[in-house]
């Protein structure tokens, strides 16, 4: 029973509160104002909600009172009436960190979207990039025409033949090798190399300028190779005037076939200490570097003794840095280079445009190697007592050092062994 009257209590408020819905639609009379029409319907909406929240909490407690349930606790509902606990909400600082936006750039639409400008290159640095591609090829060439000069002249296959048939004379090879190489890398020079060998008999120039004469008229050909002697081409002192004359005719038309070649040309002057003045003169004004371009290219070697009292001198007093020096290559003679420089000067100027390469006296071993390289040439049996006592016959300056230096060199060798 109980039931059934909250059921049709609860159905007749329902009903009155449709009936005053009604009402409320239907609004005020039109007589009124607009501002009476405001605030009246402003009294019976708070009216209104005044009388349904007393209703609903009369409900609330003859439903909790009729089923023993707890009652409910009425909804909450906004106000604009500010609590305590909402003040402390908002002035609590805010514990979640604020994502960093991403910068972007914003465009209206696809359509309206305009390209970034390119910048235009200029042409110099196109300019610029070409030249730096030519300059790249030009030094290239330059490289590959250095390399093909010393292809050209095989001065690996001299090397080889120096070391191999020229005795004691380490220091003075490895010189004449670094002038060489330098010289012959390139074509356009601004004055010729002239190299000046000087030593006592029998060191061994006549044969280093045969070595010399016979590789380059194997990689030049015979007509740019010239091997002068003086005693053999002008022997007389008055013919000095004519030869000089025909030695100036010879060496204009070697040079010129060479540089229509372009090739290097190997003249070579041996007994120089024989040589008369008027030749002198005449090599002197050839070597000077204001001849014209052909005669810039070429390559003089003047063999002479001349200075060979400071050689003999300078190796018999320095024993000690000769044998120091004698495992590392060097030239222990580089120093005597100033003196004979000096001495050489004061006899002519044509020295003044020479490189000075002095060659040391012999010992008996080297003068042995001279005794089994000729015997062997020969068709002998190289017998080591037989050549022993073949080197003890030559004669040597006393021992120095624990050194024994021939005073004629390799000189006697080939008239000893043609005794044999």
């Amino acid at each position: 029973m109980s039931d059934q009257d909250s059921s049709s209590s609860a159905s007749h408020t329902e009903e009155e509160e449709e009936e005053e819905e009604e009402k409320d639609m239907k609004g005020p009379p039109p007589s009124m104002s607009n501002l009476s029409t405001t605030l009246s319907t402003v009294i019976r909406i708070k009216q209104k909600y005044q009388a349904l929240k007393k209703r609903r909490q009369e409900m609330a407690l003859v439903m909790g009172g009729l089923t023993g349930a707890p009652a409910r606790a009425s909804p909450k509902i906004f106000t604009f009436d500010i609590t305590t606990s909402s003040l402390a909400m908002s002035s609590a600082p805010c514990q979640r960190k604020k994502k960093k936006r991403k910068r972007r750039v914003l465009f209206p639409d696809r359509k309206s979207r305009s390209r970034v400008p390119t910048r235009e290159h200029s042409p110099a640095e196109y300019c610029l990039c070409l030249l730096s591609v030519i300059v790249f090829f030009q030094v290239y060439n330059a490289i590959e025409n250095l390399d093909d000069h010393v292809l050209r002249y095989d001065l690996e296959g001299l090397e080889k033949t120096l070391r191999r048939e020229v005795f004691g004379q380490q220091g003075a090879v490895e010189d004449l090798l670094s002038q060489l190489k330098d010289y012959l890398s390139t074509y356009v020079h601004n004055k010729p190399l002239v190299l000046s060998l000087h030593g006592p008999s029998g060191v061994g120039k006549s044969h280093l300028g045969r070595l010399l004469a016979g590789h380059f008229r194997s990689v030049v050909g015979e007509p740019l190779v010239l091997q002068y002697y003086v005693l053999h081409h002008c022997p007389q002192e008055a013919d000095a005037l004519q030869c000089a004359q025909d030695l100036h005719a010879l060496i204009s038309a070697l040079v010129e076939r060479a540089e229509e070649e372009e090739k290097i040309p190997l003249l070579v002057f041996d007994e120089v200490e024989h040589m008369q003045g008027d030749l002198l003169d005449v090599l002197h004004g050839l070597v000077a570097s204001k001849q014209s371009n052909q005669f810039l290219n070429a390559v003089y070697v003047f063999l002479s003794n001349l200075g060979h009292q400071h050689v003999t001198k300078h190796v018999l007093h320095n024993v000690s840095t000769a044998t120091a020096t004698s495992c590392c290559n060097e030239n222990p003679l580089r120093d005597l280079t100033p003196i004979l420089r000096k001495s050489l000067e004061e006899l002519h100027a044509l020295w003044t445009q020479a490189d000075i390469l002095p060659l040391g006296l012999l010992e008996k071993s080297h003068v042995m190697k001279c005794f089994l390289d000729e015997m062997t040439q020969e068709g002998f049996y190289p017998d080591r007592t037989h050549v022993e006592r073949l080197a003890s016959e030559v004669e040597y300056y006393p021992t120095a050092g624990g050194r024994e230096y021939s005073v004629t060199g390799c000189k006697q060798v080939v008239a000893k062994v043609n005794l044999l």
